[in-house]
């Protein structure tokens, strides 16, 4: 793919948003994706499956007024543009008004398109991605002879365009990559039985982590769950690993997004310009870093993105909305129809080991289990696994425990963020640790 494809794709978008405009839409907005990869799974040193990918789809809303149409194709033909704006406009006709429904302000669009450094293809031939899944998987295996199976490695890579405009003028596109590896093993030992995993997702292939890294890691950590105990019920500080720390912050945006608040079904409603976190905590998007995972220059509705502060000091200082949740509420979008971007949590000097000193006894979360998340009231309830830590030193693994609390006693009693952050994905967190949370277990 090249940037010659995005020219090719704009083409059609404008003949899109030209054949609704024809068809009677009063206002219009369409995007378009091409994606393309190559994924290869290799289990106990022998090929799984090899996948090439090839993906192509687009949709368009239209207006007639208020009144609101969408439909979708695979089929970039003429013949089938034609069709899915009909049908689009079909639906708009018999549909009811919606007084917040129509196309973002105009004035808020995104007008400047910095290169965020988000397409780095990798030229990697099926032979080549069997050969790193093949190698990774051995790393785990070698790690100890009690690591018995393998839930396999596999190496993905994907290259994408999305195109998106509307009836107002903006029309943009982008193409963009990312590439991961990763492995999950399988370790016995006596009645014992764990798996673990580890991965690397980078938008550049060479900044993936190498295929004997991931799998050693992967192996290491499957060895270190072997033998794990019950806890005693009780309630002790509780360090979410980085890992896992994210989905916290996760439970954050989810509370404050448009649909939540104005549906009044958030424990967070008419939180902003309040205090939800201790003094030192900070929290703020920054959609425009080069080769971020979450980096763009505008939303899912062609909005400017913004470096903000979501959380600063402590205090709510914005939501996060769409152009339609944000009429709802009587205010203007933030640039998230779509999502938040690059969500950076501002983290200590403390390094990992010098938050398991902070959490001295008490639990480390490796992994949660469940949906146990009342995000009405903040009722927080998951099934964990992780270490006991007694004096700062991790003594053995445990299973088979609850973790418990309200998210809005666990953000307010947030101790530290440590500095072992995780790159992963679109939200940026080190380790968090919580003075204190129930746990259930025998």
């Amino acid at each position: 793919m090249q940037n010659q494809d995005i020219e090719r794709l704009k083409t059609i978008v404008q003949n899109l948003l030209d054949e609704a405009k024809q068809q009677g839409a009063s206002a219009a907005e369409a995007g378009l994706s091409q994606e393309n990869g190559l994924s290869v799974t290799a289990r106990m040193g022998e090929v799984e499956t090899i996948e090439h990918h090839c993906d192509q789809g687009l949709g368009i809303t239209v207006y007639f007024g208020q009144r609101k149409g969408t439909a979708s194709t695979t089929d970039l033909s003429p013949d089938a543009i034609k069709e899915t704006v009909s049908a689009a406009c079909s639906i708009a006709r018999y549909t009811s008004e919606d007084e917040f429904a129509g196309l973002p302000d105009k004035a808020l669009l995104a007008t400047e398109f910095p290169d965020l450094d988000l397409n780095h293809p990798w030229a990697l031939t099926a032979d080549k991605a069997i050969a790193l899944a093949i190698e990774c998987e051995a790393a785990a295996l070698a790690v100890h002879a009690d690591i018995t199976n393998s839930e396999g490695a596999t190496v993905n890579t994907h290259q994408g365009i999305r195109v998106m405009g509307n009836s107002l003028g903006f029309l943009q596109g982008r193409l963009s990559t990312r590439h991961n590896l990763s492995c999950s093993v399988v370790a016995q030992r006596g009645d014992s039985m764990q798996r673990d995993y580890w991965y690397s997702v980078a938008r550049k292939a060479n900044d993936l982590e190498t295929a004997a890294v991931i799998g050693k890691k992967a192996g290491e950590r499957t060895i270190k769950r072997l033998e794990a105990r019950r806890l005693p019920t009780q309630q002790c500080p509780v360090l979410y690993c980085a890992e896992v720390a994210s989905g916290l912050i996760g439970s954050l945006i989810g509370a404050i997004s448009g649909g939540a608040l104005y549906r009044k079904s958030t424990f967070l409603l008419d939180a902003l310009d309040t205090q939800i976190f201790p003094n030192f905590i900070r929290i703020h998007e920054q959609p425009l870093l080069k080769g971020g995972l979450g980096s763009a220059a505008f939303d899912g509705e062609g909005i400017a993105t913004q470096t903000r502060d979501i959380v600063s000091e402590g205090y709510l200082r914005g939501y996060v909305l769409s152009t339609y949740s944000a009429r709802k509420l009587g205010m203007q979008s933030t640039g998230n129809a779509g999502g938040v971007h690059n969500l950076t949590v501002t983290t200590s000097a403390n390094d990992f080991q010098a938050m398991l000193k902070m959490l001295g006894t008490g639990l480390l979360v490796t992994e949660l289990m469940g949906q146990g998340v009342n995000m009405i009231n903040g009722n927080y309830s998951r099934g964990a696994a992780g270490f006991w830590v007694e004096r700062g030193e991790i003594q053995y693994p445990v299973e088979e425990i609850t973790i418990a609390g309200n998210l809005k006693d666990m953000f307010k009693n947030i101790v530290a963020i440590g500095n072992d952050v995780d790159y992963r994905g679109n939200t940026r967190t080190g380790s968090i640790l919580i003075e204190r949370m129930s746990i259930a277990g025998e």
